[in-house]
């Protein structure tokens, strides 16, 4: 199926869009949505958490951020917790 009739299809009928993705098309857009299925179409994905899947660059641009005072205004920008925060900088990535 051309991807031109499809994206002309859900344009004029978004309400008929299964949903969750139609949630999906109205936040990232018609094309997002068409990749994702595209790629993943037929498989069974689980969606972790935001949390989940943004954790390692959370914890880098923490370290960056990092000058050995202010861990609790750190901790509290990126949602950890202080002590969460020093187990994190007293390990090496």
């Amino acid at each position: 199926m051309k991807r031109s009739v499809v994206k002309k299809a859900a344009t004029n009928h978004p309400q008929k869009i299964y949903q969750p993705f139609d949630v999906i098309m109205e936040e990232a857009g018609f094309d997002a949505l068409y990749t994702v299925i595209e790629q993943m179409g037929g498989a069974t994905i689980y969606i972790p958490t935001m949390r989940t899947v943004f954790q390692d660059c959370l914890v880098a641009e923490a370290r960056r951020e990092f000058r050995g005072q202010n861990l609790a205004s750190i901790a509290r920008k990126y949602g950890f917790s202080e002590r969460g925060m020093r187990k994190i900088f007293e390990r090496e990535d």
